[in-house]
């Protein structure tokens, strides 16, 4: 199903569903997958949609083309210097947009899991940051080249600096070098690493074992575990233990832990 798109016969990006798990496909394989306001609006609107779909129960973000996403479309922004203000209404508006659909994806009930085929770059590598898990193709390889163009990536910054250790984030974001997927991987800015090609059908994999969950707890945990990390660690505790408690109340815990005593698969009921 086609999402949004600027010219109706090319699609920016396009949906697929695969059972319970929604794919989204970056369509900009001539721009780099990069992400132009027409992108942003279809994947926030993408968002929105799924946010509401209780059939979908698990998300693959995926690309077409050699790059996965080269970030913001400086083409489209840089166009922009002729307007009144010298653009920076626009991308002030550009900047917040990008950053309300990077937090959707963290508010999102269901997880969201990136395959990345190609090159995750600025922008591009923040979403992968932004993703609950990331699977990468042995090919792709991550950047925050920013300070090469006299534009430090402060926004991919916060994605970034919340998956890797202070250092590993600096030094991507200080020497705009390639990180590579291996590299990545011990980083902790991707879970997995697969043969090129793999990629996407490793992520449904991932995808179709959370799917098999209670879809209600897990979206409740993934809320738990956002909200605790910015916590000092007592409040963190008093938090969890409430949400546990909660969640010890549900009927999907009560069904679980009875199924686990009497070694039989639960049925769940997403309540």
């Amino acid at each position: 199903m086609n999402v949004h798109s600027t010219v109706a016969a090319t699609p920016v990006l396009l949906r697929e569903d695969v059972g319970p798990i929604a794919v989204l496909t970056l369509n900009r394989p001539e721009a780099r997958n990069s992400l132009s306001e027409a992108v942003l609006v279809a994947l926030g609107q993408a968002f929105s949609s799924i946010a509401e779909d209780k059939a979908v129960r698990a998300v693959v973000l995926a690309a077409n083309g050699t790059a996965f996403c080269a970030g913001h479309d400086l083409k489209e922004l840089s166009g922009r210097r002729t307007d009144a203000d010298g653009g920076r209404a626009y991308f002030k508006h550009i900047m917040a947009t990008c950053s309300a659909m990077m937090q959707q994806i963290s508010g999102l009930p269901q997880p969201v899991i990136a395959a990345v085929q190609g090159v995750a770059s600025a922008a591009g590598c923040q979403l992968v940051a932004t993703c609950d898990l990331a699977v990468a193709s042995q090919n792709a390889k991550f950047s925050t080249p920013g300070v090469d163009i006299g534009l430090f990536c402060s926004t991919p910054m916060v994605a970034l600096s919340r998956n890797v250790a202070p250092k590993h984030a600096m030094q991507m974001l200080l020497t705009g070098e390639m990180t590579s997927a291996e590299d990545a991987a011990r980083m902790g800015l991707v879970n997995r690493v697969v043969p090129a090609g793999a990629e996407r059908e490793e992520a449904l994999k991932l995808a179709r074992t959370i799917a098999e969950k209670s879809s209600h707890v897990i979206g409740l945990g993934k809320e738990a575990f956002y909200r605790q990390l910015d916590l000092p660690l007592p409040q963190a505790y008093g938090y969890a233990s409430e949400v546990m408690t909660n969640n010890m109340m549900l009927r999907d815990a009560e069904e679980g832990i009875c199924a686990f005593i009497e070694k039989r698969t639960p049925t769940w009921e997403d309540r």
